[in-house]
């Protein structure tokens, strides 16, 4: 059985076209590279309000938060 439950972060470098993946905003925030890309601080960001359908793009990334699907093992 599927179980959608993993929330996950997509960076995509721009000029280099990297994909860079997270399992939260703050751990985005804690790589020194994707944290220069942005331009923003982690409060800043939160208020953007991130969401499937809804990215963060500046002029070096987008960023996209999605959900991993997983199955549930205790089933």
């Amino acid at each position: 059985m599927l179980k959608q439950d993993r929330t996950i972060i997509h960076v995509e470098v721009k000029d280099t076209h990297e994909h860079i993946y997270f399992g939260s905003a703050a751990a985005m925030f804690e790589d020194p590279v994707v944290k220069g890309l942005l331009k923003i601080k982690y409060q800043t960001f939160r208020t953007k309000r991130v969401a499937p359908g809804k990215p963060y793009e500046n002029d070096r990334v987008i960023v996209r938060k999605g959900f991993l699907s997983t199955i549930d093992h205790k089933a």
